[in-house]
């Protein structure tokens, strides 16, 4: 395919706009300029799907490669595409569109990026099943399997009841925030949505915004990097469609009991019948840049890969036990992938409703509208029926009850007034088992609920909000407190009298941030939590979800208000750490002169910590900059993007990301929005063409 197959364009902010003829030769331009673009991005992300990027990245990423290859996510992505080559070649060939596309602007891409010649790293041919093994990668931790070997931890040390104490939006999840506001609440008529995937920061970012413009159809929105199409925000014209995690429960961990084989060669699994089944096994070699290479054992059981084996804990502690995986994409062959084109096609409501009934992974929240004034509140995803107790924590291999016994319906409901969706109890919950506290939905509806004329520049203030309800059961035990010192009275009156804004200025949620980590930190190494004080065991991929002092912190507000935990003496922890405070004398300093972003970069750069900005917000506000209570203040997971989507003028539409259009260090587009960014502001999509500039071929 020649490069006068079609044109690219450019906004003052770099963001490309493609144009070409029919959508095969759209998808080749998409890959092509993502490529030039991104060129170290997509091979960073593909050698995590494929478990080698520790062949150019070196022994950091030992970890994650060895889960890569045992979960077996790049074997998935090739069997996901045989099936999808077999029963769909329409879309197979649009698939390979973009990866030819990828191709042919992969050199051109490495060479602009120093990056690859500080590895030594050049970019081999992607095969056609690449991007689905990259979205394989980017979401295998989404629906937060590995919070089932904290609740396994849990359970062991606090009894059964208590495996869920820590429920809350945990550490290693992702979540977001979402609001549709009907035509009847805007200024124009037209249904407005917005919102924010929350996610690690990344540099470069996870979201690339993009306009793709053939005779078929015309859309913008955000695309991920590696993968064609517009998968979860985008906007048609007509129609437009957001997503957040609908915090369901779709994967599950299975106690598998192994033994010799007869023959003293293989190995064999307990099955559901009873019966011994043999495991599928091999050997696989990561090599390393800069150490010996490591090799890893890859077993698979009727249910799954094996993800934990009892050898990586020695047999003891907590996780002593050999866990397989099982996950939709491996048993369904499916990720949904006809979806894509599908809602590039769409022109209403209905088109994505039906577009979204095929989708599978991962299982989402969408908020659709139209500009006829449909209006669309639905989950979308594949989340097997099984027993309740899958759910929870990883069970039996051998008990035929908890084997899969088909789909689950997913919900949907119709709009009524603002629709709001923040990974909290909602629509979803029939399929999962843990989600976000309420604060940010509640937070929505409650700013939303204060105008009937809202605009798509007033999303701003939406999204820049700093108010953290899940401040109140902390303070709410300060006024009973009796024999403070004078400084630790003074500082109670100080923080009663807080507004309770993690504003980015505010010398008072600085103080309180201090407070809350010292509450968090005499909790953590109370006797009652001796049983999860230890080191995790096992993969250390999974040890996120693992320490007791981040759960301790995410998870305070319930902490402070369960039955579970009689002996656990909150208000003497809660005095003492006041007192602890008010002793350290803190100087007033601005919150976001703590609160400074530290995203993560594959190969850091030169930047000191100091170059990346301080914010406003925290993990409970609509601002969700979320850093580890009681362990820092810096925080990685924030919004990776921002959109408002206007059904009335698509051109009166907004969007940010935190970096910018390019992911080459240096270039002028790399960082251009992140002041922008910072401050909750947003930048306009601009789709007049002679407003864009053009590309020489």
């Amino acid at each position: 395919m020649t490069t006068e197959a079609y044109e690219v364009y450019r906004d003052s902010w770099g963001i490309p706009h493609l144009r070409a003829s029919d959508p095969l030769r759209l998808a080749y331009a998409q890959g092509r300029v993502t490529a030039q673009d991104r060129a170290w991005q997509l091979e960073v992300e593909r050698h995590r799907a494929q478990g080698s990027s520790a062949s150019f990245l070196g022994a950091d990423c030992v970890d994650w490669d060895r889960f890569a290859r045992r979960a077996r996510l790049d074997d998935t992505a090739r069997r996901c595409h045989e099936a999808l080559a077999a029963d769909d070649p329409e879309t197979a060939a649009w698939l390979r569109a973009y990866v030819d596309g990828v191709n042919d602007g992969l050199a051109e891409g490495a060479a602009r990026d120093d990056r690859f010649a500080r590895t030594g790293h050049s970019p081999a041919p992607w095969e056609p099943w690449v991007p689905l093994s990259v979205w394989i990668g980017t979401h295998i931790l989404f629906a937060g399997f590995a919070t089932k070997l904290w609740r396994e931890r849990a359970g062991r040390a606090l009894g059964d009841a208590a495996a869920t104490l820590f429920a809350t939006d945990a550490p290693g999840t992702a979540g977001s925030n979402g609001w549709l506001v009907p035509g009847d609440r805007t200024a124009t008529g037209a249904a407005i949505i917005a919102g924010d995937p929350h996610r690690f920061i990344e540099d470069p970012g996870v979201y690339q915004q993009i306009r793709l413009s053939c005779p078929e159809y015309d859309v913008l929105g955000l695309a991920v990097p590696g993968v064609p199409g517009l998968a979860h925000f985008g906007h048609t014209g007509s129609a437009a469609w957001a997503i957040t995690n609908a915090m369901a429960d779709y994967q599950d961990l299975y106690v598998e009991r192994l033994r010799p084989a007869a023959d003293g060669e293989g190995l064999e699994a307990l099955g559901p019948d009873g019966a011994w089944e043999p495991v599928a096994r091999h050997t696989e070699t990561i090599t390393v840049a800069g150490a010996p290479d490591v090799e890893v054992e890859v077993l698979e059981t009727a249910r799954g890969p094996i993800v934990v084996d009892a050898a990586d804990t020695g047999g003891s502690g907590s996780q002593d036990q050999t866990l397989s995986l099982r996950y939709p994409p491996r048993v369904r062959r499916d990720l949904g992938f006809a979806v894509l084109p599908a809602l590039l096609r769409a022109r209403t409501v209905a088109d994505i409703d039906r577009a979204l009934d095929c989708w599978a992974e991962p299982v989402n929240v969408v908020h659709a509208a139209d500009s006829e004034g449909g209006l669309l509140h639905r989950v979308a995803g594949a989340v097997p029926l099984r027993d309740a107790a899958n759910r929870l924590r990883p069970v039996p291999a051998w008990e035929s009850r908890h084997a899969w016994q088909g789909w689950a319906d997913t919900p949907a409901e119709p709009v009524q007034g603002f629709a709001v969706m923040a990974n909290a109890r909602g629509i979803a919950s029939p399929l999962g088992v843990e989600f976000a506290p309420p604060h940010r939905a509640d937070r929505i509806r409650e700013l939303l609920s204060g105008s009937k004329d809202w605009s798509p520049q007033a999303m701003a203030d939406v999204h820049g909000d700093t108010y953290l309800a899940s401040a109140a059961p902390l303070l709410a035990l300060l006024p009973a407190l009796e024999g403070l010192s004078p400084a630790g009275r003074a500082l109670r009156e100080r923080l009663l009298a807080w507004d309770r804004h993690m504003a980015a200025d505010s010398t008072d949620a600085t103080v309180f941030s201090a407070f809350r980590a010292a509450t968090v930190r005499r909790f953590a190494a109370d006797p009652v939590f001796a049983g999860l004080a230890g080191a995790p065991a096992g993969p250390a991929v999974f040890h996120p979800w693992l320490y007791l002092l981040p759960r301790v912190g995410y998870a305070l507000e319930g902490l402070l208000a369960t039955g579970l935990l009689p002996d656990l003496d909150r208000v003497a922890h809660v005095r003492a750490a006041l007192e602890e405070t008010a002793a350290a004398a803190a100087p007033d300093t601005p919150w976001s002169e703590v609160h400074r972003l530290a995203p993560w970069q594959a190969l850091p750069g030169p930047d000191a910590e100091d170059d990346w900005p301080g914010l406003g917000g925290d993990h409970d506000c609509v601002n969700a900059t979320s850093s580890v209570p009681g362990f820092t203040d810096r925080f990685a997971r924030a919004s990776a993007a921002r959109y408002v989507w206007d059904l009335a003028d698509r051109e009166a539409s907004l969007w940010a990301v935190p970096l910018g259009a390019d992911g080459v260090p240096g270039s002028p587009h790399h960082r251009d929005q992140l002041p922008h960014w910072a401050r909750c502001a947003l930048v306009p999509v601009v789709t007049d063409w002679s407003r864009l500039t053009k590309e020489s071929a």
